[in-house]
């Protein structure tokens, strides 16, 4: 058994037992699929329900999650954190832009939830991406394969949905660099040439087009990702491992980030957003 197949079990069990019959299908995206888990990545999954979920679903969904998630875990073993999305089936298909969201839930959102927050239905450009990735894994954990119960993105809607997560990135820059340097990489690779990759793919196909001066933050945070020594931590033997104090280094961040938004920006004005 996989490292998080218990996990993974955990999780149906509690989709099952608060949605039963209408759950249509339930699929693994994000590392797991597209490129490995990673020390640190999360487990997405992704539920299509039959219709959309009541308030009493989401609250119980909500309580199994932080009992599951995290450092929630109530078993003692370390467990990854879980990305959760729900969507009612006739919400996305046919598909329409923007899409609506049933349920998200994620454990950077963790305090919220903790002061009593449920998730709520919200429209979210960002299930673009997602069902790209879903429709791409194509790794069901239940149900058919996702092509029978998701519609593709068109490309255009695509585009304008990466394009739309921009400016909520970078209000994240400094709290959480490491993903928002890596997610920014995809973000420009994915308007580039019109596909999604994994986090470290993308900052591979970027760390090729960057001038030297702006590629050493981003190839530590892929590095970082990936699980490998953080090299640019100094000295090497007064950091722990995976330590990932940015506060040096704010100034080469932000350029690169600017870098990088310009590119992003010059590919949306030349396609039209």
């Amino acid at each position: 058994m996989s490292d998080h197949q218990a996990q993974l079990d955990q999780v149906l069990r509690l989709v099952h037992d608060v949605l039963g019959a209408e759950v249509a299908g339930v699929c693994l995206h994000g590392s797991a699929v597209l490129g490995g888990l990673r020390p640190d990545s999360d487990l997405d999954v992704f539920v299509v329900a039959r219709r959309r979920m009541t308030d009493r679903e989401r609250r119980n969904l909500l309580h199994g999650l932080l009992g599951i998630s995290g450092r929630g875990a109530r078993n003692g073993e370390p467990a990854r954190p879980v990305e959760l999305i729900v969507v009612a089936q006739g919400d996305v298909r046919p598909w329409r832009y923007p899409p609506r969201c049933e349920f998200l839930y994620g454990e950077w959102l963790r305090e919220e939830f903790e002061r009593g927050e449920v998730p709520a239905p919200a429209v979210m450009p960002d299930l673009a991406p997602v069902i790209t990735m879903v429709l791409l894994g194509d790794t069901p954990l239940f149900g058919p394969p996702p092509a029978r119960l998701l519609d593709p993105v068109p490309h255009e809607d695509l585009r304008r949905a990466t394009v739309a997560g921009v400016p909520e990135l970078l209000a994240g820059l400094e709290s959480d660099t490491r993903n928002v340097l890596l997610t920014l990489a995809r973000v420009w690779m994915t308007l580039a040439t019109g596909t999604v990759t994994s986090k470290d793919a993308a900052a591979s196909w970027a760390l090729d087009r960057l001038p030297a001066r702006h590629r050493p933050v981003l190839a530590r945070a892929r590095s970082l990702y990936l699980g490998g020594r953080d090299s640019l931590a100094e000295p090497a033997d007064s950091v722990a491992p995976g330590s990932e104090s940015w506060d040096g280094e704010m100034l080469e961040v932000r350029g690169h980030a600017d870098l990088v938004v310009r590119a992003i920006e010059q590919l949306a004005a030349r396609d039209g957003h």
